[in-house]
């Protein structure tokens, strides 16, 4: 059985690279349902389908474990699929795991106590990492900002314009003088070297491509009915729901090396899949 990861788009293949290098053997299957991006602006029943549909499609291509790498689903859909469509579904022995709670736990651990948060409009506007950081650590304070621009500039070669727009989106946080700031994307980590440049000295970044392997080997670690299922042949598959060549050379980028991705219709009215 496999490791799925699951993206609204492109930005989930930075997560899947760093599980890759965490673990080298384990089998891993990606998809990006880049034919429905942005999540960021969806309504939350669309979002909910469309990651219904994605979960399905990895389980049906024997995933045993669904990390969701994509804070808007996390913010949105995930509690529903886990407490909901899981245990109803064919798949109740298997799992699903977010990266908001691992990102904050991360953020605890290091004894921060002013944090900042960029991400998508929907994601600050669901105030999912507040309310968690409330069941955490009610003590730490924590700024919010929605970057709505970044994932059009990261998914269609808009490169050349992020440095102005992050110096804009930044300079809130600079001004209040927070200890780090949390990319609550996993589009974001592609950016972190411009982001670290435009913050300054005195600002720690917590991205989740750091963050989300280590948990992830916890966990195998802690649940041997999953991590024991685990096929270890060393394959990764890179799949999505749309293929342009804009998205071809984007996706070569963000995962820093050419990677053959495979196009696939999951055909919405019968919850199947037809490989393109």
């Amino acid at each position: 059985m496999k490791i799925g990861i699951f993206d609204s788009g492109l930005g989930g293949l930075v997560i899947a690279k760093s599980i890759r290098h965490a673990i080298p053997d384990t089998d891993i299957l990606y998809f990006g349902d880049t034919l429905h991006l942005p999540y960021g602006n969806r309504s939350f029943e669309a979002i909910y389908e469309y990651s219904k549909r994605a979960v399905e499609f990895l389980f049906e291509q024997d995933c045993a474990l669904i990390i969701v790498a994509c804070n808007t689903v996390s913010a949105n859909a995930l509690r529903k699929l886990q407490q909901e469509y899981l245990p109803q579904s064919p798949y109740s022995d298997r799992r699903i795991l977010g990266v908001v709670v691992p990102t904050l736990e991360c953020a605890i651990d290091k004894g921060y106590k002013n944090l900042g948060l960029i991400a998508t409009n929907y994601t600050i506007t669901s105030n999912i990492f507040e309310f968690e950081l409330q069941k955490l650590d009610p003590e730490i304070t924590l700024i919010q900002k929605n970057t709505p621009l970044l994932v059009p500039l990261i998914e269609n070669d808009g490169t050349e314009w992020i440095p102005s727009v992050l110096d804009r989106y930044l300079k809130p946080f600079k001004q209040k003088g927070i200890d780090a700031l949390i990319l609550g994307c996993t589009h974001y980590p592609f950016l972190k070297k411009q982001i670290k440049a435009s913050l300054g000295q005195g600002i720690e970044v917590l991205s989740q491509d750091e963050i989300i392997p280590d948990k992830l080997t916890d966990y195998l670690r802690r649940h041997e009915e999953i991590g024991s299922k685990l096929s270890m042949n060393s394959e990764i598959q890179f799949t999505v729901s749309d293929l342009t060549e804009g998205y071809r050379n984007a996706a070569g980028q963000i995962y820093g090396q050419n990677i053959e991705i495979k196009k696939i219709d999951l055909c919405p009215n019968t919850n199947k899949y037809r490989s393109m």
